[in-house]
């Protein structure tokens, strides 16, 4: 098995804000197996600036070191890389990749015979009053009925008047409301926050404070002003026995699965099922892959998913991704395996 590396950067159509920053463009790497018999995997490395670990200053020679061992001692395994999340899930990708022959399908299901679909929540990004204001309005439009709103980086009256109007138009049965801070909120103002959201009956809030806080973020969790959901803190934590004490110290609502930098889908799996046994349900998000990723993390949802509206897209963030198999028909995520599936610029492009 040779294993090689493709870098390659993303370029946002509209800049993407959250609380913590503005991205103009995302460098990914792509991890290209290929074994004795020629046939080819491809998968997608794209740890994310301000939340993955391992995505130090010389990450690109930290890569370069790691598949230069791989193909010196060819009997690793994806689990090998558990200090590398993001490497993780670009080899598990790859290896489905590789069993597919470079094609789209990496795990079959209903959803990829085209028989089955599921349900995507709307995105609307941080900016100013009006530009949200104005993607709401699109979402709705297009049949979304459950919007996640970036909140926490504009002015928080403005943000709460926001809400207000939404309800004033759509009440809880029209539309699902979900609120993603990121971190944002001081843990000290975070209950009167969640107060102040509390009337517009949001169906969750994610991360409303930094990970590393357990025992303030358990105190909001206990309270139950809004259900909680955790997002960056499941990122701090990698082996089961830590999983296992995160959860049983701060009792979340909900769980929020990235596969792409929390650690693939053996660690998701994992996470699902510690969920299970304690009965809190989880969702999966994309974090800003191309549709290399997006399309092994469709696929991979597809196979745990109830009708809960999960956080994916079909890459229309980015001026130059690659075409790809999702399409969306309203607010529901399908696959068309006879749609164009074409990644050769990615060994064709350098930065």
């Amino acid at each position: 098995m040779y294993v090689a590396l493709h870098p390659y950067r993303l370029q946002f159509l509209i800049p993407a804000k959250t609380s913590r920053s503005e991205l103009f463009h995302r460098d990914v790497w792509f991890i290209r197996l290929q074994d004795e018999e020629g046939k080819i995997g491809v998968g997608e490395c794209p740890p994310l600036p301000g939340l993955s670990k391992e995505l130090v200053p010389d990450y690109p020679e930290v890569l370069a070191r790691l598949v230069a061992d791989m193909n010196a001692n060819p009997g690793w395994q994806p689990e090998d890389f558990i200090a590398y999340p993001s490497f993780r899930f670009g080899l598990e990708t790859a290896l489905a990749s590789l069993k597919a022959n470079n094609g789209p399908v990496l795990f079959p299901s209903d959803f990829t015979e085209g028989r089955s679909s599921y349900r995507i929540n709307g995105l609307i990004w941080m900016g100013t009053y009006a530009r949200m204001k104005s993607q709401i309005a699109a979402k709705l439009e297009e049949g979304f009925r459950c919007l996640k709103l970036k909140i926490g980086s504009i002015n928080w009256d403005d943000e709460l008047n926001l809400l207000r109007q939404i309800r004033k138009d759509f009440s809880p049965s029209q539309l699902e409301l979900r609120v993603d801070a990121n971190g944002a909120f001081d843990p000290y103002e975070a209950e009167q926050k969640l107060r102040d959201l509390e009337a517009f009956h949001i169906h969750s809030i994610e991360q409303p404070i930094y990970p590393g806080q357990r025992y303030m973020m358990e105190e909001l969790c206990r309270k139950e002003i809004i259900p909680i959901a955790l997002d960056e803190e499941l990122l701090q934590v990698r082996t089961l026995e830590e999983k296992r004490s995160l959860l049983d110290e701060v009792h979340p609502h909900y769980l929020i699965l990235k596969p792409g930098i929390n650690g693939g889908f053996a660690s998701s799996e994992e996470w699902i099922q510690l969920g299970r046994e304690r009965t809190i349900p989880f969702w999966i998000t994309s974090s800003l892959e191309s549709n290399v990723g997006l399309n092994a993390l469709a696929q991979f949802t597809a196979l745990h998913a109830d009708d809960m509206p999960q956080g994916l897209g079909t890459g229309q963030l980015y001026g130059n991704n690659f075409p790809g198999p999702l399409i969306l028909q309203g607010e529901r995520l399908y696959f068309d395996k006879n749609r164009t599936w074409d990644i050769r610029s990615i060994f064709e492009h350098e930065h």
